[in-house]
């Protein structure tokens, strides 16, 4: 067994059986492999952003990470935008650099490049790997690293490592680790009790039905307001779920919602700062005299919210959206009757990806009580994500429905998805 063969089984054991690709001579002994682990799901991709967008929004539904090759230290360049998406949404996924054999980066050819400096600006773990007998190892402490820590792996295979024999299969991990008491936070519970102006911020897992329920019982008992961070990675929304409204793009407008507040809790979502620096204007978008008070990380959020909320509002109900759609529009096409037709046509289950930017300003309201569906957003700001995400979106929820709203000029970093 060579270390491709090798890679590809630790990685299937592992629960990673899709990988998006756009391979180069150094990964073409993956790629041979892959034909001797049926269980492994090739997708090509003829762009390199495709290939991590894709596998971005297939971790986003799937919950788990998907793999991706790439060629050498230009492939991962050219996959950087959509790899620093993934890394604010804080999805899992395994990265797969192929690399010059050990014995050739010394004549420095043409495509040498620093691979390891490369990775380490998007990912929370990378590996060198430099032997077959340790690909296998190597790739089961990246796929804990990765699933368990909401975090891009990097693994990079020197060729001749992966065209090597002498390799052999380690177990995978499968425990996640212990996670926080989500009941030690006294004193959220004391700031959520004394009455004074309160906001709760949701991010992270604390988007999903079971945490916007939490904290929608939370606000109903407290008299807390709920906001949700303005790119969420994953959103449920709509008919039957808890509403919430997202923390404004704009700093002053932000700063309106935020104003009043005399606590800030965090729930899965980081202290919120403006997207850019303007002339007068602060960067820290937390009123002054407002303190801020972290719940929970990304992950865990929801339990936190859950139990906290067992604790403030045992017997109160979530206030949910009622199911109602705009009307279907008359007349010509402008952002607002697009909107309109959005919502009065998205399908029950729908996943909706959403990089319309300034066109889609009136998406909230116009979906906001439609059959329930997902919102995925352009979590990092790095503009074409949103063709490769529907892509990765749709392989991991076949069944599904998959809309993608793309601005143009966006759609044309990764028109090729």
């Amino acid at each position: 067994m060579n270390g491709a063969q090798a890679l590809i089984r630790t990685l299937v054991d592992g629960g990673v059986d899709v990988c998006f690709a756009n391979p180069g001579t150094s990964e073409m002994h993956f790629v041979a492999a892959l034909d001797s682990v049926p269980r492994m799901r090739g997708v090509l991709a003829l762009f390199e952003g495709v290939a991590t967008g894709a596998a971005d929004g297939y971790a986003r539904i799937a919950d788990r990470p998907a793999a991706v090759l790439l060629h050498l230290g230009p492939g991962l360049g050219n996959g950087l935008a959509n790899l620093h998406n993934a890394r604010r949404a804080r999805v899992p996924m395994v990265v797969v650099v192929g690399d010059h054999a050990t014995y050739h980066k010394k004549y420095d050819a043409p495509l040498e490049s620093d691979i390891d400096a490369l990775a380490g600006s998007v990912s929370g773990w990378v590996r060198r790997t430099s032997d077959a007998s340790q690909v296998s190892a190597d790739a089961v402490e990246g796929i804990a690293a990765s699933r368990w820590g909401s975090q891009i792996s990097t693994l990079i295979l020197p060729a001749d490592v992966s065209w090597s024999d002498g390799a052999q299969l380690f177990s995978t991990m499968d425990a996640r680790p212990a996670g926080a008491d989500p009941l030690l936070a006294p004193e959220v519970v004391e700031v959520l009790r004394s009455g004074e102006p309160t906001v709760i911020l949701v991010g992270g897992d604390a988007t999903r039905r079971a945490g916007l329920a939490a904290a929608a019982r939370i606000a109903a008992a407290t008299g807390a307001r709920v906001l949700c961070e303005t790119f969420p990675t994953r959103l449920e929304r709509g008919a039957g779920i808890p509403a919430v409204e997202r923390l404004a793009y704009f700093a002053e407008a932000a700063a309106a919602q935020l104003d009043g507040a005399k606590h800030l809790v965090l729930a899965g979502a980081k202290s919120p700062v403006s997207f850019f620096a303007y002339p007068g204007m602060p960067s820290d978008l937390v009123p002054a005299g407002c303190e801020v008070h972290v719940l929970a990380g990304h992950t865990g959020a929801a339990d936190a919210l859950s139990a906290l909320a067992d604790q403030l509002a045992p017997g109160t109900a979530a206030p949910v959206a009622a199911a109602s759609r705009p009307a279907l529009p008359t007349g010509p096409l402008t952002s607002a009757s697009a909107a309109d037709v959005i919502g009065a046509l998205l399908p029950e289950r729908a996943i909706v990806v959403d990089e319309s930017n300034t066109s889609g300003v009136l998406l909230a309201q116009a979906t906001a009580s439609a059959p329930a569906h997902d919102w995925l957003t352009l979590t990092g700001g790095a503009i074409g994500y949103g063709i490769p995400a529907a892509v990765g979106a749709a392989v991991a929820a076949p069944d599904r429905p998959v809309l993608c709203l793309e601005s143009d000029g966006s759609a044309m970093y990764t028109i090729s998805g």
